[in-house]
């Protein structure tokens, strides 16, 4: 891979269940460092096309590549299926998904939690996983919880806590799926201040969210989807103050209005 070839490319996707249509032939490129901001109302196809990226849905149609490397498919249409196990692990392994419901496992320690994946999946050495898991969890503000169980912690705690999951896999691009919205306000901020952090880092993202000041702090790219397609799409200036398209205008007004 060359420094310019993109982390996480999709060309022309397209995602139906059954005669549904929710993804309609979408275009979109995280280059090393990007973050891409997807927004867009509720069924419009945002989180779809996350999970459609990591492989934990099936596409029908288009093209997904890896740091250059294509997806192997067998099938066509809705038998459309990923023709290579290995690959789908390497790649959904470097590709770190944050969900909105936290999925942490309620039996174990936060520690224990961040650790689990590294251990099972990756077969990493266990002191250099405890090591790394502690390092991200002091990195997200909860070192101190590593004995907790999640219930003792509060939602902001616990996004945080798979945040610092989802790191310890050392991967190459975070996904994040609506990261802050089954937060209260004052939680939420916690989770955003670690998210900026990333960014400032440098970390390939691709965040679905809900909140458009986020999006414009730390976004590179912005993608406006409706119905299934790119409506609109620019850096976070052009969305917010140069927006050319009446849907968006008349989203970024609701959004507004909701706050």
């Amino acid at each position: 891979m060359t420094d310019d070839t993109p982390v996480l490319e999709i060309r022309g996707l397209h995602k139906s269940y059954g005669d549904l249509e929710v993804i309609k032939g979408v275009d979109i490129t995280a280059k090393r460092g990007d973050v891409v901001s997807l927004i867009g109302s509720s069924g419009s196809g945002k989180s779809t096309l996350l999970r459609c990226c990591n492989l934990l849905e099936d596409s029908q149609e288009g093209d997904i590549l890896f740091k250059g490397e294509p997806i192997s498919w067998r099938g066509t249409g809705l038998g459309r299926h990923p023709a290579d196990a290995k690959q789908v692990l390497r790649i959904r392994t470097n590709l770190s998904m944050v969900f909105q419901q936290f999925n942490l496992w309620s039996h174990m320690t936060i520690l224990q939690n961040v650790m689990e994946a590294p251990l099972t999946v990756l077969k990493r050495d266990r002191a250099e996983v405890e090591a790394s898991a502690r390092k991200y969890l002091d990195k997200v503000g909860i070192g101190d919880k590593c004995d907790a169980y999640p219930a003792q912690l509060s939602g902001g705690q616990q996004q945080r806590a798979a945040i610092a999951r989802a790191l310890c896999m050392e991967p190459q691009a975070l996904l994040f799926d609506e990261p802050t919205s089954a937060l209260d306000p004052e939680l939420e901020q916690e989770v955003v201040q670690v998210i900026k952090g990333l960014a400032a880092e440098g970390r390939t993202m691709l965040i679905v969210t809900h909140d458009m000041r986020m999006a414009a702090d730390v976004s590179d790219h912005i993608v406006f989807l409706h119905k299934g397609l790119v409506e609109e799409e620019g850096c976070p200036d052009e969305i917010f103050g140069n927006t050319r398209s009446e849907r968006l205008r008349a989203f970024l007004s609701s959004t507004r209005q909701a706050q």
